[in-house]
Parts: structure tokens; sequence; C-alpha cells
């Protein structure tokens, strides 16, 4: 499966030739910052065939935890195209909202950190959700 995606601005532009390994929603508080309040829709693919085409990200990494996420997003409009980090070795999650078809998330299969969600969050009853991540 081949999957490309963008930036809001076109500047930073990617592929990746991987099904994903999983989709989900994360209600966690730091993506609600990312997403401007909404749950963060994500998909866990291969990191092996993921290429930017165009462009290089910034990346961000916080220095004050102890296993910090390396955030990677366009530098000029500001897009989180994906997330990487220890805890995921060999992958990357890759934000749905950067898809070129986003018929690919089609629905998620999971809902994590639900302990953060807020009262406007809405949880799909056919999903499994979990209060942190999935055991």
């Amino acid at each position: 499966m081949t999957i490309t995606g963008r930036c809001y601005c076109g500047e930073l532009t990617y592929r990746v030739e991987s099904e994903p390994i999983m989709k989900g929603n994360c209600h966690c508080r730091e993506c609600q910052y990312f997403s401007g309040g909404h749950p963060n829709a994500f998909l866990v693919m291969s990191d092996s065939t993921f290429q930017y085409t165009k462009g290089k990200p910034k990346t961000f990494t916080r220095s004050d935890l102890e296993k910090p996420r390396t955030r990677e997003f366009c530098s000029n409009c500001g897009t989180h195209i994906c997330t990487k980090s220890e805890f995921r070795p060999g992958a990357i999650v890759l934000k749905a909202g950067t898809l070129d078809d986003m018929s690919l998330f089609d629905k998620p299969d999971m809902a994590i950190f639900t302990i953060d969600k807020q009262p406007f969050h809405h949880l799909d009853a056919d999903v499994p959700s979990y209060e942190r991540m999935k055991p």
C-alpha cells in the first residue's frame, strides 16, 4: 500500500509503502495541544519505507521527559506530520489529518488515554477504549 500526505502549505510531503499497523484516536493532554483541543487521529506505520519527498521537517523533543517523543512538523505552517518514540522502535505515528486520501483512515481501531478525555470528546461505542495505552 502506498500512502502519501503533506502539510497544510505543501512545503513538506511524504510517502510510505506500508499497511497501517494500527489506527486510533489519542485523547491525551499532549495531543489536545497539537490538535487544538480534540483527540488526535493517528496511524502507526513501519518507518522502514517512510520518506519525505519534499522538504525537511523541523523536529521538537522535550528535554524534561525521561522518554520523550520526537515530533516532526512543517517549519512554515506548523502542521504536525508524525511522532517517533523509543516506545515504538521501527515505527512512526503518522497524523491522519496529513493524509492525501483521508478514506485510508476510515475509523479507529481504538481510543487511548481516555483518562484525559474532555466532556466534548465523543467515543464510538464500537471502538475499544483504554484509559491509558492499550495493554
